[in-house]
C-alpha cells in the first residue's frame, strides 16, 4: 500500500518529461549555396554550429541580414532557439527551417520544453545542431 502511495506522488512529476524532435528532410538541391537569414534574438553559438555543419556537409553557407527576404537566394533557412536554466543552461527548442524559391523545403524542430526531470535535456547543443542539419540535409551537396 505505501508503494502505491509513494507511485502516486511521484508519478506526477515524471509526466510531460517528453522530449521530442522530427525532421522532415530537404530534397536533393542541385544548388550548393544556402543562405541562413540571421536571427539577432538567439545566441551566436548557434549560427556558427549551423553554419559549421552545414558546410561539413558540403554546403557553402553564406550569412544574410535580419531583414533579408526567403526568396533573396535559391535556398533560404531561417532559424529560432530558446535556452533555459535549470542547474545548467540547456537549448530547450530549436527550429530549422529551409525554403526552395520562397516556399517550404524541409524543417527541423527539436523540442525539450516539457522535458521537467528528464535528464535528457542537458545536451550538447552544437551536437543536437549537427544532428538535426544531417537529418534536414541527408544527402548532402552534389551527392
Amino acid at each position: 500500500m505505501k508503494r502505491l502511495v509513494v507511485l502516486a506522488i511521484v508519478a506526477p512529476l515524471f509526466t510531460g518529461c517528453a522530449i521530442h524532435q522530427t525532421v522532415k528532410p530537404v530534397e536533393h538541391f542541385a544548388e550548393k549555396k544556402v543562405c541562413i537569414i540571421n536571427n539577432p534574438a538567439v545566441r551566436d553559438g548557434f549560427l556558427s554550429a549551423y553554419k559549421h555543419a552545414l558546410e561539413a556537409k558540403g554546403y557553402v553557407a553564406q550569412q544574410m541580414p535580419a531583414d533579408a527576404s526567403i526568396v533573396e537566394c535559391a535556398i533560404t533557412s531561417t532559424y529560432t532557439a530558446n535556452w533555459r536554466w535549470d542547474l545548467a543552461m540547456y537549448m530547450t527548442y530549436a527550429e530549422i527551417k529551409v525554403y526552395n524559391a520562397g516556399k517550404p523545403a524541409g524543417q527541423a524542430i527539436y523540442d525539450a520544453n516539457r522535458a521537467g526531470l528528464n535528464t535528457g535535456k542537458f545536451i550538447n547543443a552544437d551536437k543536437k545542431i549537427t544532428e538535426l542539419v544531417d537529418q534536414l540535409f541527408p544527402g548532402g551537396a552534389g551527392r
